[in-house]
């Protein structure tokens, strides 16, 4: 039954959006790129993990957060002190004045390991704190907010501001986190070198793998209950609250879930391009992350994917040829997109192209009838 159910939902037009993408990820960006520009492509969808949460955050509950690139760089740091604690075996340290401990500690004079970064020995542990860490400090942040119904503006600057804040606590703390220069340096996990072509591509579909597990579980939170009431309260907050439900912990569960995205994406960002640092946790990737949701849809999981993929090809290409304007090309981007297309990228490709999906069966039968009674009328 649950087959049948599956091949039919694989038939319907949603489920041929999800098995295009996946061919587009899977089999022609593979084929047709080499593993330096396949490894970018990856390092594009980390980002749309951001994006989708901003989606589930933003887009379908109304919560506008500014601050994303926080649980993207907490994310990307768990990783990052797990390979960093491999790369600082006793015998790739030997010739530190305290053999064991991260290059960067010993610069600064540490003699010891930090308690905090101990737990960060367990590649378990570690696979755990990209989810709970993030989520924690997410939890933290929409509790003292939304019990105290801050929303709106408010709260978007409010995320700035704690992006800001984040950033310069990384920077001043040198000792404990590499400081400006983040972690670098990073070589294998588990003993596997991740610095090899190879390994970019294996990892590259990792990533493919787990940003079509979160796209899969932001699907069935749209299309739940959960997501009618996130929906609801988006357009009529006042009228759910009357209606008996705690809309604090509504916005409380799907701030986090977003905030868990972004984690595995700054995960799977650290893997793949080999280093974090407090750049990609600071108000302008924050900033970055929701144009990316903006110009694919706001309101649209694969919009946000597409968006991701758009916006970093054009950023890449740009900042090559041009890259004292990219940052004004971003800003215009931004401004066009909220004043020409609001829907983004989807809202187009909802106005013009799926009226003529749903026409073309019907030219298709046309000109297969046409077709079939050309021989009558040659013959009379």
């Amino acid at each position: 039954m649950k087959a049948n159910l599956f091949i039919e939902w694989l038939k319907s037009r949603e489920g041929i959006y999800y098995v295009l993408l996946a061919l587009l990820l899977v089999v022609v960006f593979p084929l047709a790129l080499d593993s330096f520009r396949l490894n970018m492509v990856g390092k594009y969808l980390t980002y749309a993990f951001a994006a989708m949460g901003l989606v589930l955050c933003w887009g379908r509950s109304g919560i506008l957060s500014l601050g994303q690139g926080i649980f993207f760089g907490l994310g990307g740091y768990c990783m990052a002190m797990f390979l960093k604690l491999e790369a600082s075996s006793p015998e790739n340290t030997a010739i530190q004045s305290t053999p064991g401990i991260p290059d960067f500690m010993d610069w600064n004079q540490l003699t010891a390991l930090p308690w905090f970064w101990e737990p960060f020995h367990s590649f378990s542990f570690t696979l755990i704190a990209v989810l709970a860490v993030p989520a924690l400090l997410a939890f933290i942040i929409a509790v003292a907010m939304f019990k105290r119904r801050v929303g709106g503006v408010y709260f978007a600057i409010i995320t700035q501001a704690i992006a800001a804040i984040l950033t310069i606590l990384i920077i001043g703390q040198q000792g404990f986190t590499g400081g400006v220069n983040g972690i670098t340096d990073l070589r294998t996990l588990m003993g596997w070198d991740i610095r090899t072509d190879e390994a970019k591509t294996l990892l590259y579909f990792v990533c493919v793998g787990m940003l079509f597990v979160c796209l899969i579980v932001g699907a069935w939170v749209m299309r739940s209950k959960l997501g009618r009431i996130l929906l609801a309260m988006r357009d009529q907050e006042d009228r759910v609250r009357f209606s008996g439900y705690d809309v604090a912990s509504f916005k409380i569960f799907v701030f986090c879930l977003a905030a868990m995205f972004a984690g595995v994406g700054g995960a799977m960002f650290t893997l793949q391009v080999g280093f974090m640092s407090p750049s990609f946790v600071g108000i302008v990737p924050s900033i970055e992350m929701v144009i990316l949701c903006a110009v694919g849809g706001r309101n649209s999981l694969l919009g946000a994917i597409y968006g991701a993929l758009i916006v970093n090809a054009a950023k890449t290409f740009f900042s090559e040829s041009f890259p004292e304007l990219w940052l004004y090309g971003l800003g215009v981007l931004f401004i066009a997109v909220v004043l020409a297309f609001p829907d983004g990228l989807a809202g187009l490709y909802r106005r013009y192209v799926m009226p003529l999906e749903s026409k073309l069966p019907a030219i298709l039968r046309r000109g297969n009838a046409e077709a079939q009674t050309l021989p009558v009328e040659e013959a009379k």
